[in-house]
């Protein structure tokens, strides 16, 4: 069974309902046909309420009322975080990404072998050089 992690930007597309490229948009129709599990990690929740804070997105719900509704989404798991995902970001192998959400999400797919869902340009490149799983949208 396929299983993705969302990037922050695609969690934010799709909640807007806004479409997502290709390949995704065809994988991820094909994972809810599958029963296959999408997953969100805690580092979104971070990321989604230091935007609002920060002027540069607006809700209509406060962020953690807004980050549970995604969750609640059928077939959306929220991914793990522990301790070692997060020592892990620090220790990555090849040239990951400075920032330090994106270490954080690409750990994550590293540990449990998560397909990361983005289209920013530093994770794909990660993704290039063969240290995880990427798939564009």
């Amino acid at each position: 069974m396929p299983e993705f992690l969302l990037d922050t930007c695609a969690v934010i597309w799709i909640a807007r309902d806004e479409p997502l490229r290709e390949p995704a948009a065809s994988a991820l129709t094909d994972l809810h046909a599958e029963d296959g599990r999408l997953a969100v990690s805690p580092i979104t929740a971070w990321e989604v309420a230091m935007l609002v804070a920060k002027g540069r997105m607006a809700l209509s719900l406060s962020p953690d009322v807004w980050f549970d509704g995604i969750c609640a989404i059928p077939g959306v798991v929220l991914a793990g975080m522990p301790p070692s995902v997060l020592m892990a970001s620090c220790a990555l192998p090849g040239s990951p990404p400075a920032d330090p959400a994106d270490r954080i999400l690409a750990a994550t797919a590293r540990a449990f072998g998560y397909t990361l869902v983005t289209r920013d340009r530093h994770l794909l490149d990660y993704g290039a050089e063969g240290h995880i799983q990427v798939m564009g949208c």
